[in-house]
């Protein structure tokens, strides 16, 4: 299985919602919570390619995106294969 890091702060909606879903498929990932540490957030928005909100999801080192994102590629049924890899 894909390792997954997913960039988080403590009071967005949409990182619960994000890992709500991963939790649901049974994916272990690493939570980088970048909130209050504007290094952690620099390293975040560098990796993500200037993308500055949470959550930032990556499978691997592809860059998914947000909650939105994540969301879309479950219902296009391309998540799991993603996942698998």
């Amino acid at each position: 299985m894909a390792s997954v890091t997913i960039y988080t702060t403590s009071i967005c909606p949409y990182c619960f919602r994000a890992k709500r879903l991963l939790d649901k498929k049974g994916v272990s990932y690493e939570e980088i919570d970048v909130g209050g540490d504007p290094a952690l957030r620099q390293a975040m928005r560098e990796r993500a390619n200037g993308r500055h909100t949470v959550p930032q999801i990556f499978i691997g080192e592809r860059h998914v995106g947000g909650c939105d994102d994540l969301f879309e590629l479950d219902m296009d049924g391309e998540l799991d294969a993603l996942l698998a890899s």
